[in-house]
Formats: C-alpha cells, sequence, structure tokens
C-alpha cells in the first residue's frame, strides 16, 4: 500500500520531467533527436498545441499507471496512461462493495471525491461547470462517464456527460447543451484522441475557448505526453544526467525498477560500432539490428510489441502483438509493420513480462453461481492530482484467465476494486 502511494508522486514528478524534458528539446536545448521522437507523426496543429507558452505547465490530473504484480515481489509498469478511462466502472463497483462492508484502497467514494478536487483545482474558478467530453471512437466509455458525471453532481459539482457536437459558443462563452437549454462551461474533460482531431465535431470551439481562456480544457493538448517511448527516453544513457537532475537519485532508481526498459524500432542502420543500449536479449540472444527480430523461436519471442501513441492502435490493446503468442509468420509481419511506420506511427518493444497467478471468485450470470477462477492481475492504481500532489483514489483489479497473455477488460475477465487487507496491503 505505501510502495503504491508513493508511487503517485514519483510518476507526478515522470510527467513533470517529461513536460520539461520535450520544452527544452523545443527550445534547443536538449538533443534534437528527442523532439524528433516526440513529434514523429504529428500534424502541424497537433505540434503547434503542445507548445502554448501559457500551458506550458501544464499536466494531466489524472494518472494511471497498469502494473504487474511480479512472482518476485514488486510491481512492473507496462504503459502509463494520461487520459484513462475505467475510473467510472471503478467508480460505479466500488460503491457496491462499499454497501457490503469492504474497506478499498482510496477510501469510501475515493473516485468522486478525488476527481471533484481534481477538476475544481484545474477549473480555477470556484464552483466551475464541467463537461465530460467524449468522443465518438470513445463511445463504448460513454455509460461509465454518464455515470461519473451524476456521481459528480451528487458531489456539488456540476458536470455533464456531452458529445462535442452538444458545445457551442455564445457571447464569448463556451456553453454545453442540457434538457432545458445551455449552459456555461468552464473546463472541459477531453475523452478523446489527438490523433482523431480532425474528425471531432466542434473540437474548433474547444480550442478557441481554450486559448482565449474561456474555458480550461485538461487532459492538456500534449501529445508528447501520451507516447509510451517516454519509457524509451527514461531509459536512454544519453538523457541519464538530466532524468537524475530532474528526479533526484532516490527517485530515478524507483522508477528505474517499475518503468521496463522499451525500445524504439527506428528503420535507419545501425553503424558497426554502435550497438541497442540497453542491451536487448531475445532469449540467449543478444538483438544488435532490428531485422535480427525476424525468425525468432518461439521461446525467444517472449517480447511485445506495440505502438506508442498518436494512432486508433495505440489504446484498448489493439495494435499489441506478444511475440510467444502468435506463430512466427505473424511476428514477422508485426516487425515489419512496425518499421515501416516509423514516419508515421513510431512502435515500441518491450520484453514480456508475467504477472503471478491470483486466485478470484466471480459471479456466473448463466448458472446462478459464485465460481472461481486462477487468473494474472493487472492493477490500475488511480492518481488524482490535487494542489501539486497526487491523491490515491482507487485500484481498479483486472483478472483474466492464466492461459490469456493479455490482460484486458473482456467478456472473459473480473474487475474488482482493491480493498485494504488486515495486513494494509492490496
Amino acid at each position: 500500500m505505501a510502495e503504491l502511494e508513493r508511487l503517485g508522486d514519483d510518476l507526478l514528478a515522470f510527467y513533470v520531467a517529461a513536460n520539461r524534458l520535450y520544452t527544452s528539446a523545443a527550445r534547443g536545448r536538449a538533443p534534437a533527436w528527442v523532439l524528433t521522437c516526440l513529434e514523429q507523426g504529428k500534424p502541424e496543429r497537433v505540434r503547434e498545441l503542445g507548445r502554448l507558452r501559457r500551458y506550458r505547465s501544464a499536466l494531466p490530473i489524472m494518472i494511471r499507471p497498469d502494473l504487474m504484480a511480479l512472482d518476485r515481489g514488486g510491481f512492473m509498469a507496462t504503459e502509463l496512461d494520461a487520459v484513462p478511462g475505467g475510473f467510472g466502472v471503478l467508480g460505479a463497483i466500488s460503491r457496491a462493495y462499499q454497501d457490503l462492508g469492504f474497506t478499498l484502497v482510496g477510501g469510501d467514494d475515493g473516485i468522486v471525491r478525488g476527481l471533484a478536487a481534481a477538476l475544481r483545482g484545474a477549473a480555477r474558478v470556484d464552483d466551475p461547470s464541467v463537461a465530460l467530453v467524449v468522443a465518438d471512437e470513445s463511445e463504448d466509455y460513454r455509460p461509465e462517464m454518464d455515470w461519473a458525471a451524476s456521481a459528480l453532481r451528487e458531489a456539488g459539482l456540476p458536470t455533464r456527460q456531452i458529445h462535442p457536437r452538444d458545445l457551442r459558443l455564445h457571447d464569448e462563452a463556451l456553453e454545453m447543451r442540457n434538457c432545458q437549454g445551455w449552459e456555461p462551461v468552464n473546463l472541459v474533460y477531453r475523452f478523446l484522441e489527438l490523433h482523431d482531431l480532425p474528425n471531432i465535431p466542434k473540437i474548433d470551439l474547444v480550442i478557441y475557448a481554450m486559448k482565449h481562456r474561456l474555458a480550461t480544457v485538461t487532459a492538456p493538448f500534449k501529445s508528447y505526453l501520451e507516447e509510451k517511448l517516454l519509457f524509451y527516453l527514461f531509459h536512454h544513457p544519453e538523457l541519464d544526467e538530466f532524468w537524475r537532475g530532474a528526479l533526484g537519485k532516490d527517485r530515478q532508481a524507483r522508477l528505474q525498477r517499475m518503468l521496463p526498459p522499451t525500445w524504439l524500432l527506428d528503420p535507419q542502420p545501425i553503424p558497426p560500432t554502435a550497438a541497442v543500449d540497453p542491451p536487448l536479449m531475445a532469449g540467449k540472444r543478444r538483438i544488435r539490428h532490428w531485422d535480427d527480430l525476424r525468425g525468432l523461436s518461439q521461446r525467444e519471442r517472449r517480447l511485445v510489441l506495440k505502438p506508442s501513441g498518436f494512432s486508433e492502435l495505440a489504446w484498448g490493446s489493439r495494435g499489441v502483438t506478444i511475440g510467444h503468442d502468435v506463430n512466427q509468420e505473424v511476428w514477422d509481419q508485426a516487425v515489419d509493420t512496425a518499421l515501416s511506420s516509423f514516419q508515421t506511427t513510431p512502435y515500441i518493444l518491450q520484453q514480456f513480462h508475467q504477472s503471478r497467478r491470483v486466485g478470484v471468485s466471480y459471479y456466473d450470470v448463466e448458472s446462478d453461481a459464485i465460481r472461481p477462477m486462477t487468473g494474472r492481475a493487472r492493477l490500475s492504481p488511480y492518481y488524482m492530482v490535487v494542489d501539486g500532489k497526487t491523491r490515491l483514489c482507487g485500484v481498479l483489479v483486472t483478472v483474466v484467465p492464466a492461459a490469456n497473455k493479455v490482460i484486458h477488460g473482456t467478456s472473459e475477465s473480473v474487475m474488482m476494486p482493491a480493498m485494504v487487507s488486515d495486513e494494509a496491503e492490496i
């Protein structure tokens, strides 16, 4: 429990440092290749939004890592999400568990209370009116966002879940439609992907309102903070001194244990005098060139390949290929796709980390019975940023059958809030 609580502030410090690294690179004070990595494949409009001077220090108000609990102890983060879904689901099921007397991580109604505080802080006005703006691409999340908006209203924060088309500018004010007419918007919670901006109705109004300080938008339009290749930059030997100075030695060491080594599949030829660093091992074979990834045996393919971000494939496990879960032909094709997509959608590579087995019980609707299941778990803690510090407001635990390689919310998975045990451990 203490480790998870401390992790929130570590990850916030990581975001602060990553934001600073990008800004330094944009000003020519950090290596130019850093800027190239973080802006690869981004249109000019997205790059321009990420560099707005008045939002230079703006950061996400919600942070959610996906953590694997390892057999050897401790956690490994597979990725870090600055615009996560799932908090509505966690808030709703947490209330059901609270009613049954369970003591949950984050406390009673932790998600709702924490999110309300974070939104109020981000709005910078008293009694803000909040719009949870959900785009078509995120349609599956609309029911949970509707629940979250209702719960926030119950907590005293005027909030509505709306489609982008239900926004307008009127008399230099951003407004959203309700069943009676229109009401002002002080803060937009952006639940839409930046790669999808050209397809989102009224997005120009949101950007205008943000630029003219008519409304605040969170998470900020910073595509570089939504890139999985931030893990690659964190472990890059040329940037070690930067991270140590930005984070401090102890925090850097803790994050090095938590954030896995990550490699960027850049198809540029690697000269004979260079090597992949940190070293990448496929079984007992050391990978020196990306072509070496082709033709690996199943045992050597305990690797995960996925798009870094800014793509319709970069969320919901859509673009993930797990090497030892597919045949050699599929793996080789995934490698070819990753290398050929570098200019538009950079891909990253990580070693596969197996979470430890856990036993859970679930309700089987068809048989109307409680059944046991042995599976593998992912912990998704939700941290809200309030007054420059993080609050651990709840942990969503997702368990899938042990044979599954990808841990994700599906019809096969069991999802539940983490509770505090007698030993105060999750």
